[in-house]
Protein backbone atom coordinates (compact mmCIF):
# COMPACT_ATOMS: atom_id res chain seq x y z
CA UNK A 1 0.00 0.00 0.00
CA UNK A 2 2.95 2.36 -0.29
CA UNK A 3 1.83 3.46 -3.67
CA UNK A 4 -0.61 5.83 -1.86
CA UNK A 5 1.71 7.83 -0.73
CA UNK A 6 1.48 9.78 -4.03
CA UNK A 7 -2.64 9.45 -4.44
CA UNK A 8 -4.41 11.94 -6.14
CA UNK A 9 -6.18 12.29 -2.83
CA UNK A 10 -5.01 16.34 -1.85
CA UNK A 11 -1.55 15.15 -3.76
CA UNK A 12 -1.67 19.49 -4.44
CA UNK A 13 -0.96 20.15 -1.08
CA UNK A 14 2.75 20.38 -0.16
CA UNK A 15 4.27 19.07 3.18
CA UNK A 16 6.35 16.53 4.37
CA UNK A 17 5.49 13.91 7.22
CA UNK A 18 6.64 15.02 10.69
CA UNK A 19 8.03 11.86 11.63
CA UNK A 20 9.88 9.05 9.91
CA UNK A 21 7.81 6.27 10.88
CA UNK A 22 4.67 8.00 8.37
CA UNK A 23 3.75 7.78 5.03
CA UNK A 24 2.92 11.47 4.27
CA UNK A 25 -0.30 11.31 2.21
CA UNK A 26 -2.08 14.97 2.65
CA UNK A 27 -5.55 15.15 3.14
CA UNK A 28 -7.79 18.96 2.45
CA UNK A 29 -9.39 18.12 5.58
CA UNK A 30 -8.14 20.42 7.72
CA UNK A 31 -7.68 23.63 9.33
CA UNK A 32 -5.72 26.16 11.55
CA UNK A 33 -5.57 25.43 15.45
CA UNK A 34 -7.81 28.37 17.20
CA UNK A 35 -6.99 30.50 20.02
CA UNK A 36 -3.54 29.95 19.29
CA UNK A 37 -3.60 26.19 20.60
CA UNK A 38 -1.10 23.14 20.44
CA UNK A 39 -1.93 20.09 21.13
CA UNK A 40 -1.86 18.74 24.71
CA UNK A 41 -4.11 16.13 23.83
CA UNK A 42 -3.17 12.29 21.75
CA UNK A 43 -7.18 11.18 20.85
CA UNK A 44 -7.07 7.25 19.35
CA UNK A 45 -9.93 5.94 17.43
CA UNK A 46 -10.76 3.02 15.54
CA UNK A 47 -11.49 3.72 11.83
CA UNK A 48 -14.56 0.81 12.01
CA UNK A 49 -14.22 0.03 8.07
CA UNK A 50 -13.37 -3.27 6.24
CA UNK A 51 -9.60 -1.96 5.26
CA UNK A 52 -6.95 1.03 5.99
CA UNK A 53 -7.94 1.60 2.22
CA UNK A 54 -11.23 2.64 2.12
CA UNK A 55 -10.17 4.68 5.74
CA UNK A 56 -7.38 6.47 4.04
CA UNK A 57 -10.02 7.35 1.16
CA UNK A 58 -12.92 8.35 3.47
CA UNK A 59 -10.19 10.80 5.64
CA UNK A 60 -9.15 12.45 2.36
CA UNK A 61 -12.57 12.88 0.82
CA UNK A 62 -13.46 16.47 0.91
CA UNK A 63 -17.37 15.90 0.78
CA UNK A 64 -17.40 14.13 3.92
CA UNK A 65 -15.18 16.60 6.01
CA UNK A 66 -13.31 14.21 8.31
CA UNK A 67 -9.69 13.58 8.97
CA UNK A 68 -6.73 12.77 11.45
CA UNK A 69 -3.23 13.40 11.38
CA UNK A 70 -2.49 9.74 11.29
CA UNK A 71 -3.59 6.13 10.43
CA UNK A 72 -2.54 3.44 11.23
CA UNK A 73 -2.54 -0.42 9.21
CA UNK A 74 -3.09 -3.57 10.73
CA UNK A 75 0.50 -4.35 9.44
CA UNK A 76 2.11 -1.73 10.65
CA UNK A 77 2.36 0.78 7.98
CA UNK A 78 1.57 4.77 8.96
CA UNK A 79 -0.02 7.49 7.21
CA UNK A 80 0.24 11.20 7.74
CA UNK A 81 -2.51 13.33 6.83
CA UNK A 82 -2.80 16.40 8.21
CA UNK A 83 0.54 18.43 9.71
CA UNK A 84 0.55 18.02 13.36
CA UNK A 85 0.57 21.76 13.66
CA UNK A 86 -2.73 22.10 12.03
CA UNK A 87 -6.52 21.48 13.28
CA UNK A 88 -7.47 17.74 11.90
CA UNK A 89 -11.07 17.04 12.12
CA UNK A 90 -11.33 13.78 14.08
CA UNK A 91 -13.17 14.37 17.38
CA UNK A 92 -16.13 15.76 16.82
CA UNK A 93 -18.20 17.52 20.08
CA UNK A 94 -17.31 16.41 23.36
CA UNK A 95 -15.10 18.15 26.18
CA UNK A 96 -11.95 16.75 28.49
CA UNK A 97 -11.01 17.89 31.43
CA UNK A 98 -13.59 21.09 31.16
CA UNK A 99 -12.24 21.28 28.04
CA UNK A 100 -14.38 21.49 24.29
CA UNK A 101 -12.83 22.00 21.01
CA UNK A 102 -10.95 19.09 21.54
CA UNK A 103 -10.00 19.04 17.63
CA UNK A 104 -7.32 21.70 18.56
CA UNK A 105 -6.32 21.03 21.60
CA UNK A 106 -5.16 17.21 20.11
CA UNK A 107 -3.62 15.01 17.81
CA UNK A 108 -5.77 12.12 16.28
CA UNK A 109 -4.48 8.64 15.67
CA UNK A 110 -6.94 6.63 13.86
CA UNK A 111 -5.85 2.79 14.11
CA UNK A 112 -7.15 0.40 11.18
CA UNK A 113 -10.07 -2.03 12.62
CA UNK A 114 -13.58 -2.74 13.14
CA UNK A 115 -13.85 -2.97 17.02
CA UNK A 116 -14.48 -6.31 17.04
CA UNK A 117 -11.21 -7.88 17.35
CA UNK A 118 -8.04 -7.19 18.59
CA UNK A 119 -5.71 -4.76 17.48
CA UNK A 120 -2.94 -6.30 15.53
CA UNK A 121 1.13 -6.44 17.25
CA UNK A 122 3.01 -4.47 14.30
CA UNK A 123 0.09 -2.37 14.30
CA UNK A 124 0.59 -1.58 18.33
CA UNK A 125 4.00 -1.67 18.13
CA UNK A 126 3.87 1.34 15.25
CA UNK A 127 1.30 3.32 17.05
CA UNK A 128 4.00 3.47 20.35
CA UNK A 129 6.96 4.48 18.51
CA UNK A 130 4.76 7.41 16.93
CA UNK A 131 3.30 8.34 20.48
CA UNK A 132 6.60 8.31 21.68
CA UNK A 133 7.56 10.38 19.00
CA UNK A 134 4.84 13.10 19.41
CA UNK A 135 4.69 13.51 23.09
CA UNK A 136 8.51 14.11 23.00
CA UNK A 137 7.71 16.79 20.23
CA UNK A 138 4.47 18.33 21.82
CA UNK A 139 5.45 17.68 25.96
CA UNK A 140 2.44 15.50 25.69
CA UNK A 141 1.69 13.80 29.16
CA UNK A 142 0.36 10.06 29.88
CA UNK A 143 -2.40 11.89 31.01
CA UNK A 144 -3.00 13.76 27.75
CA UNK A 145 -3.34 10.43 25.60
CA UNK A 146 -7.17 9.88 25.62
CA UNK A 147 -9.71 7.14 23.68
CA UNK A 148 -12.26 8.83 21.52
CA UNK A 149 -14.97 7.73 24.01
CA UNK A 150 -13.68 9.41 26.77
CA UNK A 151 -14.13 12.96 25.50
CA UNK A 152 -17.66 11.91 23.91
CA UNK A 153 -19.33 9.23 26.28
CA UNK A 154 -22.39 8.38 24.77
CA UNK A 155 -21.44 9.49 21.00
CA UNK A 156 -18.11 7.43 20.36
CA UNK A 157 -17.08 4.32 21.67
CA UNK A 158 -13.58 3.95 20.26
CA UNK A 159 -11.31 2.96 19.99
CA UNK A 160 -13.30 -0.05 22.07
CA UNK A 161 -13.32 -2.86 24.29
CA UNK A 162 -10.45 -4.73 22.87
CA UNK A 163 -8.05 -1.70 22.80
CA UNK A 164 -4.76 -2.96 25.16
CA UNK A 165 -4.91 0.68 27.46
CA UNK A 166 -2.61 -1.69 30.24
CA UNK A 167 -0.16 -1.99 27.76
CA UNK A 168 0.85 1.45 27.06
CA UNK A 169 0.20 2.44 30.54
CA UNK A 170 2.70 0.19 31.23
CA UNK A 171 5.16 2.07 28.97
CA UNK A 172 4.34 5.60 30.31
CA UNK A 173 2.27 6.01 26.97
CA UNK A 174 -1.13 6.79 28.75
CA UNK A 175 -2.60 7.26 32.45
CA UNK A 176 -2.21 4.39 34.76
CA UNK A 177 -4.77 5.00 37.49
CA UNK A 178 -4.35 3.97 40.92
CA UNK A 179 -5.99 1.18 42.59
CA UNK A 180 -8.31 2.27 45.64
CA UNK A 181 -10.54 0.35 47.29
CA UNK A 182 -13.90 1.17 46.10
CA UNK A 183 -16.94 2.85 48.31
CA UNK A 184 -19.09 0.37 50.23
CA UNK A 185 -22.08 1.84 49.46
CA UNK A 186 -21.42 3.40 45.50
CA UNK A 187 -23.54 6.11 44.30
CA UNK A 188 -23.37 7.98 40.79
CA UNK A 189 -22.94 11.48 42.90
CA UNK A 190 -19.38 10.43 43.99
CA UNK A 191 -18.70 8.31 40.95
CA UNK A 192 -19.19 11.49 38.88
CA UNK A 193 -17.33 13.66 40.92
CA UNK A 194 -14.32 10.97 41.02
CA UNK A 195 -14.37 10.77 37.17
CA UNK A 196 -14.67 14.59 36.59
CA UNK A 197 -11.23 14.36 38.62
CA UNK A 198 -9.74 12.60 36.18
CA UNK A 199 -11.00 14.31 33.10
CA UNK A 200 -14.50 12.59 32.42
CA UNK A 201 -16.33 16.04 32.16
CA UNK A 202 -18.44 15.87 29.93
CA UNK A 203 -22.03 16.76 30.13
CA UNK A 204 -24.00 13.02 30.09
CA UNK A 205 -27.00 10.61 31.46
CA UNK A 206 -24.65 8.75 34.74
CA UNK A 207 -25.24 5.09 32.55
CA UNK A 208 -23.30 6.86 29.30
CA UNK A 209 -20.60 8.35 31.41
CA UNK A 210 -20.67 4.77 33.70
CA UNK A 211 -19.74 2.99 30.48
CA UNK A 212 -17.09 5.53 29.18
CA UNK A 213 -15.13 4.94 32.07
CA UNK A 214 -15.56 1.12 31.87
CA UNK A 215 -14.48 1.13 28.16
CA UNK A 216 -11.23 2.90 29.49
CA UNK A 217 -10.88 0.74 32.83
CA UNK A 218 -12.63 -2.56 33.01
CA UNK A 219 -14.33 -3.34 29.34
CA UNK A 220 -15.15 -6.63 30.80
CA UNK A 221 -17.72 -5.40 33.43
CA UNK A 222 -21.53 -5.50 33.30
CA UNK A 223 -24.54 -4.65 35.27
CA UNK A 224 -25.01 -1.21 37.69
CA UNK A 225 -22.74 0.61 39.32
CA UNK A 226 -20.26 -1.15 41.81
CA UNK A 227 -17.80 -0.40 44.08
CA UNK A 228 -15.01 -1.79 41.43
CA UNK A 229 -15.81 1.03 39.09
CA UNK A 230 -14.22 3.75 41.93
CA UNK A 231 -11.07 1.41 42.08
CA UNK A 232 -9.37 3.46 38.49
CA UNK A 233 -10.41 6.74 39.46
CA UNK A 234 -8.13 7.38 42.33
CA UNK A 235 -8.96 7.62 46.12
CA UNK A 236 -12.21 9.14 46.89
CA UNK A 237 -11.91 12.06 49.70
CA UNK A 238 -14.60 10.72 51.60
CA UNK A 239 -15.75 7.37 52.20
CA UNK A 240 -19.12 5.28 53.00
Amino acid sequence: MGSTCLSACGAELSGTADTAAACWHPSPNFGPRRDGLTPSLIVIHYTAMHSASAALQRLCDPSVEVSAHYLIGAEGHCWQMVAEDQRAWHAGAGQWCGFDDINSRSIGIELDNRGDHPFAEPQMVTLERLMKDIMSRWSISAQGVIGHSDMAPGRKIDPGPRFDWPRLACQGLADLRSCDEGPMDPTFELFRRMAHRVGFTSPVEDEALLSAVRLRYRPWARGSLAADDFIPLGPSSSRS
